[in-house]
């Protein structure tokens, strides 16, 4: 485990309107106090041949000292039990069914009551603890292969015994493995229970990695407790179906909706035959939640312009700086402009732990003054979805409310290649910067508003524009920005990769996000078969493109090619006297656009969409301009590809690697232009924001302002 950071926190919100509170969690490991203010970005970008780091202090009421303490944080999911088991004497056992996937030299524990517990040991094999006793099979169980297990103990005879035996969809295959001890214990009459880990003192530990199914605890013969997973698999309480109601509730937020052993390929969705669903996996790292206490709180004063904001701490030399978005009043806009910040991107890519990173990168980022902790150093603080679990499944959920490291101004993601080496929220600070220095007036709206108000979050706005990166969402938030296209709204999509990955919110517990990585696209991992729908809605899960809405559809253009952050230019295609179009290009002379930019080193780059009718791009779509002269790195997405010498399109790959700018009307007075790139905000800032992408951008942005 690394060292801790020594100045960090989060706030409870990544965004608010006049009258909402912000609470903050502040942890710090420092002698001394830590001092703490408002700040107004601007500019997220340390590079000092970009804009640099531009931010405004703030007057807020919060603004002060505050003293230094240390806020700790417990990884790893399991189940508890508020009520404790009342044994009464009797003879009991321990049972559940189990699919292990890390055997890594460190007990497990499956399912605990007092002093008893059922465990899986260091070598892999079934153990049993009882008080002091110890007792294992000792043949080791095979990891991703079911087992039903069982742990009994008759306090007349002095005798406990172990039995584990290999089980799947037909029953028990494998022929039983038994051992028996003799052991003499006085159990507690009202015992404390949990699953996937034991407590103690209310501490977890000894987690359990990989996936149970119905643990049940028998007391004389008779089942005391029977923990159902296939019961409420969207919620974090657990029905206990035996007598007693020993209701549970999940800690850390473990997956659920997951196959059990039950499960035979005959239905992939959890809610049309649950009881193949009735398993939950569990991991040793799962954290969502920090639970830190909160040190004061910020509540958005009704004259505070809408923007994007952070939390500045500072003592000595450590300091942090927490961001949220203050959008408008639901009841109107203050502006004609709306920013839609990405937050659901930001989030699942919170903490990405690139499997690239180097300790010597640091070396220039502190040349540049820029944040200096990396998620690939403090892994314990929890990983992205971008990332895997310690025993090798991939992460599903994700939340804000721990300190994401790669969400901070001043974060850089890449150490090499030119340019500003930023994603994300970084990267789209160079539109915000590029908005103040051009004079626009503008609210920010985020994914959460999107989601929660639908289209009345937008309504007003004669325009709307996305940053750079706007890949994932969920239903409500595509149907807002598609009521408000359809209704003579103005949408301006300036990135890449968007709209491409469903994701769902969880019901009840704010702030967590949920991504099954199903079947195709371009995936960190991939979800085990039969675990393609979200546990948290139902819906199936996966790219946009599989749900029957590729991002062509809304925005006319959609993921096609990646390579390495690289990034080239457009070849314009329209005269300046087209007659539909030829105001785009006004004052342009120039026929390459963008061979320059902080992100990759030009403005079509890394990360590529095109239009195809097929896929949903309208009749009367205006392709504006085309980039070319990408590198060998550039390769077509998987669901484009067929076989190794076909492709779905039908297309020499050599022309599916570009990215399109479009332009097209919509009927009822609404219009969308597209950029098809994510390295395209990248160019704005170059020449003093003095260039040609500034130039179109302002071109199409002062129109859509100016249109009724």
């Amino acid at each position: 485990m690394s060292e801790p950071i020594p100045l960090s926190g989060y706030v409870d919100r990544l965004s608010g309107r006049p009258g909402d509170v912000i609470a903050v969690k502040v942890s710090s490991y420092l002698p001394e106090d830590y001092q703490a203010w408002l700040v107004r970005i601007i500019s997220a970008d340390p590079n000092p041949d970009g804009p640099g780091m531009i931010e405004e202090s703030v007057p807020a009421d919060f603004s002060g000292r505050y003293p230094s303490r240390p806020q700790s944080f417990f990884p790893g999911s399991y189940l508890h039990i508020e009520r404790p088991i009342m044994l009464g004497g009797g003879a009991p056992t321990l049972e559940a069914v189990i699919w292990p996937t890390q055997i890594d030299g460190q007990e497990q524990v499956v399912l605990a009551v007092g002093d008893m517990a059922l465990t899986l040991q260091a070598d892999g094999s079934l153990g049993g603890r009882l008080g002091s006793h110890r007792v294992s099979t000792g043949v080791p169980m095979k990891a991703r292969h079911w087992y039903r297990i069982q742990f009994s103990y008759d306090p007349a005879k002095k005798q406990v015994v172990l039995t584990q035996q290999e089980t799947g969809p037909k029953g028990d295959v494998g022929d039983p493995v038994q051992r028996s001890a003799g052991a003499h214990v006085a159990l507690d009459e009202a015992a404390a229970t949990s699953v996937a880990a034991c407590l103690k003192d209310g501490q977890a530990s000894c987690f359990f990695n990989g996936k149970i199914e119905a643990p049940t605890i028998y007391v004389g013969g008779e089942i005391a407790a029977c923990w159902d997973f296939a019961h409420g698999i969207s919620g974090t309480l657990v029905k206990d179906v035996g007598p007693r109601a020993l209701d549970g509730e999940l800690v850390n937020f473990p997956a659920r909706g997951m196959t059990g052993a039950l499960w035979d390929g005959s239905e992939h969705c959890w809610r049309h035959k649950p009881a193949h669903y009735a398993a939950i996996h569990f991991h040793e790292d799962d954290i969502y939640d920090f639970g830190w206490e909160t040190d004061f709180s910020f509540r958005i004063p009704g004259d505070l312009p809408s923007g994007v904001y952070a939390i500045r701490l500072q003592s000595g030399v450590h300091w942090d700086a927490i961001p949220f978005f203050v959008c408008p009043p639901l009841q109107g806009p203050r502006a004609d402009l709306c920013v839609l910040a990405s937050t659901f991107t930001y989030v699942v890519y919170g903490n990405h732990a690139r499997p690239d990173f180097a300790p010597e990168w640091k070396d220039e980022f502190a040349r540049w003054g820029a944040y200096p902790h990396n998620p690939a150093e403090h892994r314990n603080y929890g990983l992205s979805t971008y990332n895997y679990h310690s025993d090798g499944s991939g992460i599903c959920h994700a939340s804000h409310r721990r300190p994401l490291l790669n969400l901070r101004p001043g974060y850089v993601t890449f150490g090499y290649g030119p340019g500003s080496r930023h994603r994300h929220f970084q990267a789209d600070s160079h539109l915000w910067a590029w908005l103040e220095k051009k004079g626009y007036v503008y609210d920010i709206v985020t994914d959460q508003e999107l989601h929660d108000d639908g289209v009345e979050a937008l309504r007003g706005y004669r325009a709307v524009m996305t940053g750079s990166h706007p890949e994932y969402h969920t239903q409500a938030t595509l149907d807002a920005l598609q009521d408000y296209r359809d209704h003579g709204g103005k949408l301006m999509y300036l990135g890449g990769n968007g709209f491409y990955w469903r994701v769902a919110l969880h019901p009840t517990e704010d702030g967590t996000i949920e991504i099954r990585r199903a079947e195709s696209g371009i995936r960190a991992w991939a979800a085990e078969p039969g675990e393609y729908y979200n546990a948290f809605d139902g819906a199936y899960g996966g790219l946009w493109r599989r749900n029957g809405r590729p991002p062509q559809a809304l925005v006319g253009v959609g993921f096609s090619a990646q390579g390495q952050f690289e990034g080239s230019y457009y070849r314009r295609k329209v005269e300046a006297d087209d007659p539909d179009v030829g105001w785009i290009f006004a004052g342009i002379e120039d026929e390459i656009l963008g061979d320059f930019g902080l992100s990759g080193g030009g403005a079509a780059g890394f990360e590529l969409d095109r239009a195809d009718t097929r896929l949903g791009t309208p009749d009367n779509v205006h392709v504006l301009a085309s980039s070319e002269g990408h590198g060998s790195s550039f390769v077509l997405v998987p669901e484009e590809q067929l076989t190794h010498i076909t492709n779905w399109p039908d297309e020499p790959e050599e022309r599916l690697l570009r990215a399109d700018m479009v332009y097209f009307d919509v009927p009822g007075g609404g219009a969308v232009f597209a950029t098809g790139s994510i390295t395209f905000c990248g160019s704005l800032p170059t020449h003093d924001f003095d260039n040609n992408v500034s130039t179109l951008l302002g071109n199409v942005l002062g129109r859509f302002l100016r249109s009724p």
